[in-house]
């Protein structure tokens, strides 16, 4: 739980200087992100949240107005990663 909470708090600062995105809740496998950013930052950014929590990647689950809702989710649960509309997710850097 630490590391998940430090995580967070180095992915909102990292985003400091660049403040149309933000992790707005993070509870169990789901995310919470409020952002005026291009959709396919918007995804990297989910992606690199679940990758830094332990997860295999995001997947896109709906968009209101400015936020979006994620679910992480890990290779053992054999789920499908589906991007954002019109976006892709990147490969894991290995």
């Amino acid at each position: 739980m630490k590391k998940i909470l430090l995580l967070t708090a180095i992915s909102g600062s990292l985003l400091a200087g660049c403040a149309a995105t933000q992790l707005n809740m993070s509870m169990g496998n789901m995310r919470l992100i409020n952002s005026s950013a291009d959709p396919q930052d918007v995804m990297d950014f989910a992606t690199n949240t679940c990758r830094g929590d332990f997860y295999q990647g995001a997947s896109f689950l709906s968009k209101a107005g400015k936020e979006y809702r994620f679910k992480c989710v890990k290779a053992e649960e054999n789920e499908v990663l589906i991007p954002i509309p019109g976006t892709t997710i990147a490969p894991a850097n290995k």
